[in-house]
């Protein structure tokens, strides 16, 4: 080999990461063992904090009893008892969770279901998904070509273009405009607030019941991407339920598992599954997985009995006060609803990350000129005067 070996055979995100060795609450030790408290909850990903050894114990017991069957052929008790406490308490009747491996395969899954919704009504044409100018849903290719992220898209444009997103971002007359100017359009796919993209972009008050009644109109699905902001990020435990709308398809991610298992889910209505059980073909080798549905299934149970929903709004609201009080005159905006907030800023976001970890705080990129905090929503008050203490400090410099 010419040149310097290499130290790791890690093929890595990161040019030189960190290595973590312990990870309990709110806060994550590196080899050197430094602290860091994790304000972007890794990629807005943990819920119910880090360490928790419960969560241990129900994946090696699982793992005794069944550690992994293929769901051509079985379900288990472990996915019935799971899947019936997700249904129970998304706001879609009759809700029927096709569970996953996270938020990219969710969001293939539910372009496939959109797909298989209109073939089954007898609309071959309509093969086209919209979203909104700006979004994120994914990495995979499906997902990709759905998202508005341009940095992401550029090395793989020739391989895109079956979907499109949608300009006039907060403007549902747009939409429909996009809708009626072609007979060929399946389903649009929408984060109830924004998450890495736009940094916690609220849309105003009636966006949403617009949109479904749009969508409804022209018998279009709608499909809420909560990956980022299920399971209480935003102080409910969907972030259509701000809205009071119901989808048609909703994908999840992220806070489903709080980290602990790759897991995600795409929910159907009763009536989209109706129209497509009998046709849909799909399917991935670990789907419906029996160890990710007893860590679901122990990761709700938590965020139930430590009543991490209400926790997310009273938290959030502090951490928004917080955030508020920092003088800088780089802020623009705090946004965002819960323990999912965006800071906006002037200028140099990722000299702001670097100096955030340099002070011990970990916070997320956006896509913008903007950081994204989604800790824990185990996180206490004084974590929450250190978040901005150190958030602040590293604006100033």
């Amino acid at each position: 080999m010419v040149g310097k070996e290499p130290l790791s055979s890690v093929f890595h995100r990161a040019t030189d990461p960190l290595r973590a060795v312990s990870a309990r609450g709110c806060w994550i030790t590196d080899a050197s063992g430094r602290r860091f408290l994790d304000a972007a909850g890794g990629a807005i990903v943990t819920g119910i904090g880090h360490g928790r050894a419960e969560i241990a114990e129900v994946i090696a017991e699982q793992m005794r009893k069944v550690e992994f069957v293929h769901a051509s052929v079985f379900t288990t008790d472990a996915l019935e008892t799971y899947c019936d406490s997700v249904a129970s308490l998304v706001p879609m009747s009759g809700a029927k969770v096709y569970p996953v491996a996270g938020g990219s395969e969710a969001t293939e899954t539910a372009l496939k279901m959109a797909r298989a919704y209109q073939l089954a009504r007898g609309r071959e044409q309509r093969t086209r998904v919209l979203a909104r100018e700006g979004s994120y849903h994914g990495n995979s290719l499906g997902a990709l070509d759905l998202s508005g992220r341009p940095a992401l898209r550029r090395p793989y444009e020739p391989w895109l273009g079956r979907f499109a997103q949608v300009p006039g971002i907060d403007d549902p007359d747009v939409l429909e405009q996009a809708i009626t100017a072609r007979d060929d359009v399946a389903a649009v796919m929408l984060e109830p607030i924004s998450g890495a993209s736009r940094a916690g972009a609220v849309p105003h008050p009636d966006y949403w019941s617009e949109v479904a009644e749009i969508c409804r109109r022209h018998d279009v699905l709608l499909v809420a991407d909560e990956v980022m902001t299920g399971f209480g990020r935003t102080g409910k435990w969907f972030g259509v339920e701000h809205w009071g709308v119901s989808p048609d398809l909703m994908t999840t991610g992220k806070g489903a598992s709080s980290g602990y298992w790759p897991l995600g889910h795409v929910i159907a209505s009763g009536s989209v599954f109706d129209t497509i059980r009998a046709t849909f073909v799909h399917g991935f080798t670990f789907s419906h997985h029996p160890v990710g549905a007893a860590v679901g299934q122990a990761v709700l149970d938590i965020i139930r009995r430590e009543s991490l929903v209400e926790a997310a709004r009273a938290q959030g609201e502090k951490l928004r006060t917080a955030l508020e009080a920092i003088t800088s005159d780089r802020i623009v905006e705090i946004r965002g609803k819960g323990l999912l907030l965006g800071v906006i800023l002037i200028g140099d976001r990722d000299g702001v990350v670097r100096a955030a970890r340099e002070e011990g705080l970990l916070v997320y990129p956006a896509a913008i000129e903007a950081v994204v905090l989604g800790p824990p929503l185990t996180i206490d008050d004084r974590e929450i005067d250190q978040i901005a203490d150190r958030l602040g400090r590293a604006i100033a410099r």
